[in-house]
């Protein structure tokens, strides 16, 4: 499978949440190749490697805010999930390299934290492009002022003013 595939794939699986783009805790454990127990447990292991801006709980409001945008299982029907999934923030992706050492782990996690970058990039220049959009139209908007400002000065010229148009000679008040 080409690596774009991949990375398009991982990139789908990264969402925002409380601010922070994050991956669910079934996600990781299905690229690394193992189950999301197995990871869960890896991670209680070493718990202290897992600060609240690394990894944290997800709420039952998120989930299901989350299971209405994205198809999840309801694994509770066939018995799987009795608590509400970890997401991880990209500290806690590359976190998760020192605690699975697996091959698969390390080459899933490259492509992951590439992913990351390559998202962080896109948004950069889409703000960046944003930015620059706003000053182009800055000055157009500077730009048609001035115009119509010249416009109304030679609209100005062209009509008689009565105050320039004084009579030659004396007059006289009456």
């Amino acid at each position: 499978m080409p690596a774009k595939s991949v990375a398009a794939r991982i990139e789908a699986r990264i969402h925002v949440i409380r601010g922070e783009r994050v991956m669910l805790d079934a996600d990781l454990a299905a690229l690394y190749g193992v189950e999301t127990r197995t990871l869960n447990q890896a991670i209680g292991r070493n718990r202290r490697r897992f600060p609240a801006d690394f990894m944290f709980r997800l709420t039952a409001g998120e989930v299901s805010n989350l299971t209405s945008q994205i198809v999840m299982s309801s694994s509770r029907a066939h018995g799987g999930r009795r608590h509400t999934p970890f997401v991880f923030t990209e500290q806690g992706v590359a976190m998760l390299s020192s605690v699975l050492r697996s091959e698969r782990a390390i080459a899933a996690n490259i492509l992951i934290m590439r992913t990351f970058v390559q998202l962080r990039r896109a948004i950069s220049e889409t703000a960046e492009l944003g930015r620059r959009v706003d000053n182009i139209e800055r000055r157009i908007d500077t730009q048609d002022t001035l115009l119509v400002d010249i416009l109304e000065a030679l609209r100005a010229l062209e009509q008689p003013d009565a105050e320039r148009r004084r009579q030659i000679g004396f007059g006289l008040k009456t």
